[in-house]
């Protein structure tokens, strides 16, 4: 590492210095700063261009007392600089006017419209090689440019923010809004202060902020809280004002990079997840998709609208949930998402792919607002099933079960009367809407559990590896189809009758008259050979909500594994858990009613 000479005694200049690195340590943003020079006497091109590609930031020297020296700005450097860049990553410049102690004028005239023309020009210096003046204020500013860029932020030639930064600074607005009335109180204020900048702002210092934003703007600040108008405004005033770093900090602190797109780093952290274990959202996971559903249910109703469901989405890139959300978790009389039904599609993302649940918490902010080093804090992986299995004993809280059986034997049905969905209502669903998973809770032994369904499709040639891990296997048929039950006995044989999971026959359109089954033997013998407890009768024709009791009997048997299939034939197993389903449904429900008053 050469050392940074602090005099110039040598009149005899070379052209070109050696490399220098100035440390970390004595740099105002603490980080060291490797400096190279070009000269066109003694390099080529080809080793310009070379340096140009590595280089984070370039400054453009010419000579503040030669007209030339200035032309070449734009007739050479530039063109070449912009020529030898990705259009996309332009690298910003700095124009150095040096020989300041030469001149008693300055050049600033002639140098500011070409930093209008030229958005990549960061700023300008004027400085003195020989004397030192400005020399450390220009490697500040040279790093000031590559970590805080005005370019991203700001355009010069509209004196705007640009629309990509109002849209990141939208979001984190609407994310620190955490009561969504649409302005930030002094809580709220305090909040992001101290999340972004370690550190509340004085009660005085406050209200200056929301006087300076009083005085330029009419509708910047309302009851005593700042607007986006507002919060958009002060910072456009910080990058007017040259403090764009106070930006970067805020855009950084909720996870945009150089390019004010999201970090993948923020958006997917690491998280390892071994072979047979899944993943399940925490209590305090939880408790935050509570408030964030609550600031958005605005008319109390325990429900989401479609355009409650839409406020809430806007801090999201795209919106993702599909309109077959409707058909996989529970809703209202009017079609709209439920609490629960809220709670089970987020459970739902965070078993089938966890990843992605990362990365929605990520939009919504939850390591921000709860406070956490990344997403991953709000995720629960569970130990291996194996454990389980010796143990006889699991805390897992969500159950999955493999619904099988041949076309038009009842398995939509099936899935949607677990929503509440009776065949009236069922019929009103589209087809492309339609959808293969349906996620709700049960209550076993006085545990509130979640079910997930999923409809296997009945092809052979198209089952994969994921249609057979589960919890429980759900083999349905139609009773009024004689030919109905032969697939399911197929399914049973080949790939289930040597494993460890349960198994459930269900009969399913029992409304219907019960017919013979053309098989070797009748589902009653075929589940006494095989040791499963008898077929259960279900129909979802029904005036009312179809009932409930099959799933539980479903849930009961994927959390007790190694129950035996005698014990399960048993009326005092199902007895005690279909008793404790009751109990705690209504418990549940009375505690539901209290919870609504309390929000």
């Amino acid at each position: 590492m050469k050392s940074v000479p602090e005099r110039f005694d040598n009149p005899l200049v070379p052209y070109r210095a050696e490399e220098i690195t100035i440390p970390a340590d004595v740099t105002p943003e603490r980080v060291p700063t490797h400096i190279v020079d070009y000269s066109e006497a003694e390099q080529t091109d080809e080793q310009l261009f070379q340096e140009i590609s590595k280089a984070n930031v370039i400054c453009i020297v010419y000579s503040v007392n030669n007209q030339k020296s200035i032309e070449k700005v734009t007739s050479h450097w530039i063109p070449l600089i912009t020529e030898n860049t990705d259009k996309d990553s332009r690298v910003p410049l700095i124009l150095v006017g040096n020989k300041s102690d030469l001149v008693e004028h300055s050049s600033m005239e002639t140098i500011l419209p070409i930093m209008n023309q030229y958005s990549e020009i960061e700023t300008c210096v004027e400085c003195s090689a020989k004397n030192l003046k400005n020399i450390s204020e220009l490697f500040y500013y040279a790093q000031k440019a590559v970590l805080h860029p005005t370019g991203p932020l700001y355009c010069p030639e509209k004196k705007d923010m640009k629309p990509v930064c109002a849209k990141a600074l939208t979001r984190i607005f609407k994310v620190s809004d955490l009561d969504n009335d649409g302005i930030l109180n002094d809580n709220e204020l305090n909040f992001f202060q101290r999340t972004c900048f370690n550190a509340p702002l004085e009660p005085q210092a406050l209200e200056d902020v929301k006087n300076v934003v009083r005085r330029n703007l009419i509708d910047g600040v309302c009851d005593n809280g700042l607007t986006l108008k507002g919060f958009l405004f002060l910072h456009t005033l910080f990058i007017q004002r040259g403090r764009h770093e106070t930006t970067w900090t805020v855009l950084r602190r909720f996870g945009y990079d150089d390019d004010l797109e999201l970090n993948q780093d923020y958006l997917f952290p690491l998280l390892k997840v071994p072979p047979n274990c899944t993943t399940e959202l925490n209590h305090n996971a939880s408790l935050f998709l509570q408030s964030i559903f609550d600031k958005h249910d605005k008319d109390r109703d325990s429900a989401l609208s479609p355009v409650e469901l839409g406020y809430l989405f806007e801090v999201f890139p795209y919106t993702p949930w599909g309109p077959d959300v409707y058909n996989t978790v529970c809703t209202n009389d009017q079609g709209w998402i439920t609490y629960q039904g809220y709670l089970s599609q987020w459970t739902l993302t965070t078993y089938l792919d966890v990843h992605r649940c990362l990365e929605y918490l990520g939009y919504l902010g939850y390591s921000i607002i709860a406070e956490q080093e990344s997403q991953a804090a709000g995720i629960i992986v569970t130990r291996d099933k194996k454990i389980d299995l010796q143990k006889k004993q699991t805390q897992r809280s969500v159950f999955r079960c493999n619904v099988f059986g041949d076309i038009s034997s009842g398995k939509s049905g099936f899935l949607q009367a677990f929503l509440g969905k009776n065949l009236t209502r069922q019929k009103t669903i589209k087809e492309e809407h339609r959808s293969y998973y349906a996620i709700s809770t049960t209550f076993v032994y006085g545990q509130e559990k979640f079910l997930l369904l999923h409809e296997v499709f009945p092809d052979f040639d198209y089952l994969t590896d994921a249609d057979l891990l589960c919890d429980i296997v759900c083999l349905v048929y139609d009773g009024n189809n004689p030919y109905s039950f032969e697939y399911c006995a197929n399914v049973f044989k080949q790939y289930f009758m040597d494993s460890k999971t349960p198994c459930m026959m269900i009969a399913a359109k029992s409304d219907l008259p019960e017919v013979k089954q053309i098989y070797g033997c009748s589902p009653l013998e075929f589940c006494r050979r095989h040791k499963m407890p008898p077929p259960q009768s279900f129909t979802c024709n029904t005036a009312a909500a179809p009932s409930r009791e099959i799933y539980a009997k479903l849930t009961t048997m994927a959390m007790h594994p190694h129950v035996s299939q005698a014990d399960m034939k048993t009326s005092t197993f199902w007895l005690r858990a279909s008793a404790g389903a009751a109990v705690f449904a209504l418990l549940g429900f009375a505690l539901y009613r209290v919870m609504l008053k309390t929000r």
